[in-house]
């Protein structure tokens, strides 16, 4: 398992470190929190990244938000398509803005929170990324855990997409901030949390035992061509199988008007946790283990053809 892990890290920074070759640097600027590297393709998509060679954060086609380049991007609407008519959510991780500003494009109505740690990130994500506030959406510069703690609305849905240059920070991970997270959520809401599969991340099977016993019901999205996993956490017990879920995905595409099938993508990858999180611990605050030696955490900000395989 180890030298899996290894492997795979060695091959994404290499095809990382080969893509932004290829790009034009836009703007690079260094903050308290990350070093911010904006750079464009030939074709014209823009790409945002927390390293020099690291790993694809956010990437869009400037003036057209329904472009959605990273697979999991392309499936964590799947949220939505489980929650009757949802008013009020809060994506957690800006980046570019890409996932709030797609929300906002097919859903008008929809009052949009997005939480942001870094403020150069907000700004990147403003002069480039082409995000924009409104009277329906609007971006807070603060720690997003303190956020959820102190929150003054609750959520229908909240979709968790924060991370460094390397992974989720663990703060964001545990039981105590889950169970944060659950009582900020309405009372039929839930959690979508984007996180990398087992091959790259060494916590993988912890973080899904901590889903587990945080929330009444506890599905996995694996990503079609990444190594992404959503992780969906649900206050109430749904009973759902792939069936149901890939129908409502279907007939979410169809009302939204979006240029591709959410129900082709989650029939493809929708289950039950089944053995994931078996081997895993529930993660606690003060409990951080330090990663075992010889391993590397990337971020889950999907990559080209290198991404490590989707690992059950």
């Amino acid at each position: 398992m180890m030298r899996s892990v290894q492997f795979a890290i060695v091959v994404i920074s290499v095809a990382a470190g080969l893509a932004q070759a290829q790009e034009r640097l836009l703007d690079q600027r260094t903050s308290e929190y990350n070093e911010i590297l904006v750079s464009e393709t030939a074709d014209g998509l823009r790409v945002l990244r927390f390293e020099p060679g690291g790993a694809r954060q956010t990437v869009v086609k400037p003036g057209d938000p329904e472009h959605l380049e990273l697979p999991y991007a392309r499936a964590i609407p799947v949220g939505l398509a489980l929650v009757e008519r949802p008013q009020r959510v809060l994506v957690v991780g800006l980046g570019g803005g890409t996932i709030p500003s797609l929300f906002r494009k097919h859903l008008p109505d929809l009052q949009i929170d997005a939480v942001e740690l870094d403020p150069e990130v907000v700004r990147v994500a403003k002069q480039y990324f082409g995000f924009r506030e409104d009277a329906a959406m609007r971006a807070y510069v603060q720690d997003g855990r303190k956020f959820i703690e102190q929150r003054k609305n609750l959520y229908d849905v909240i979709f968790l997409d924060a991370f460094s240059a390397d992974n989720i920070p663990y703060a964001l991970s545990t039981r105590e901030f889950l169970v944060s997270v659950r009582a900020a959520l309405k009372p039929r809401g839930l959690v979508v949390g984007n996180i990398w599969s087992r091959s790259s991340n060494w916590m993988y099977d912890s973080m899904v035992r901590t889903y587990l016993d945080v929330f009444d019901d506890v599905y996995i999205v694996d990503v079609q061509g990444a190594g992404n996993k959503l992780v969906l956490g649900l206050t109430w017990n749904a009973r759902l199988d792939r069936q149901q879920a890939s129908e409502r995905a279907f007939a979410l595409s169809r009302r939204l008007g979006l240029r591709y099938d959410l129900g082709r993508l989650v029939a493809y990858g929708f289950r039950p946790p089944g053995d994931d999180g078996a081997n895993g611990r529930v993660l606690r605050d003060g409990d951080q283990e330090d990663e075992p030696e010889g391993t590397s955490r990337t971020s889950p900000g999907a990559l080209p053809a290198a991404d490590p395989p989707a690992s059950p």
